[in-house]
């Protein structure tokens, strides 16, 4: 009998972003700051040796990367997050977590304080 497991590590952080293809005026055209959250889900089988899907500690340290990268910066100067919206923002993790946790199977970003968020979780034909 298989079993299919699911495990979440949670993290936040601050940043600011704007969105230069609004029209000017525009209050998303100027610069402004949320306090993200993101939930990073890995799918699959437990190994039978350790009973675990993944090690929380290497779990951890790949998510912790992602996170000083993104924590107390303009997002739009990272590569691949020129246009910082909660869809690209919940992409441009898949990417960079993607080949370090091979199970992750769902990205979902939030900004609580105004109740939205978005759900990555893979692209087709994954």
């Amino acid at each position: 009998m298989t079993h299919r497991v699911t495990i979440t590590k949670s993290f936040v952080f601050s940043a600011a972003h704007y969105f230069s293809t609004m029209p000017e005026g525009h209050r998303y055209r100027r610069i402004h700051g949320h306090s993200f959250g993101v939930e990073l889900a890995l799918t699959g089988e437990p190994d039978p040796e350790h009973g675990w899907l993944q090690d929380f500690d290497e779990f951890a340290a790949a998510v912790d990367a992602v996170r000083e990268t993104l924590d107390h910066t303009c997002l739009n100067d990272i590569a691949g997050l020129e246009q910082p919206s909660l869809e690209n923002l919940s992409i441009w993790i898949w990417q960079q977590l993607k080949e370090p946790l091979p199970a992750l199977s769902r990205v979902t970003v939030r900004r609580d304080a105004s109740g939205e968020g978005c759900t990555y979780e893979g692209p087709d034909g994954a």
